[in-house]
């Protein structure tokens, strides 16, 4: 692999339809993501490449806000968002598989490449303690929509 990437990976005990469509909720996120503290949505129709929102959350003590957009999605099993950001590239990829008795395996893999422009924020994510904060972050995403599909009824 050419570029940093962090991977996180729960259990969720709910089917693996609810936990997609709670995934695939941007207008919802700021209700279901702890770290998120705004989301809207810039695209009108169903979730899809193509769906854009832009999301505020808190990273290392600053707020920031990407606008994101689904550049792969296979319902009801993975989608990629990428997005541009001082000078960095983001691809976040999710996926969904079903496992035992009704439950998910909710994944996560997030990486970036530098877009041409200076690449101090994302040197500092991945360093050392910086991939374990974004590892840590990922993790609580995982956690809250688990906690939201085992919640509503899953």
């Amino acid at each position: 692999m050419t570029e940093p990437q962090v991977v996180v990976e729960r259990r969720v005990k709910a089917s693996p339809d609810r936990v997609w469509r709670i995934l695939t909720d941007p207008a919802g996120a700021a209700d279901t993501l702890s770290g998120v503290t705004k989301a809207e949505v810039l695209t009108p129709g169903p979730f899809g490449v193509g769906t854009r929102w832009r999301e505020t959350r808190t990273m290392f003590g600053k707020q920031a806000t990407e606008e994101m957009t689904v550049t792969a999605c296979e319902p009801p099993h993975r989608y990629v968002a990428e997005a541009n950001s001082y000078g960095m590239h983001y691809v976040s990829e999710f996926s969904v598989a079903p496992d035992l008795d009704d439950t998910a395996i909710l994944r996560m893999a997030f990486s970036g490449t530098s877009a041409g422009g200076p690449a101090g924020f994302f040197a500092k994510v991945f360093n050392r303690l910086g991939h374990k904060a974004v590892a840590k972050a990922m993790k609580q995403d995982l956690a809250d929509i688990a906690a939201a599909a085992e919640r509503d009824g899953g």
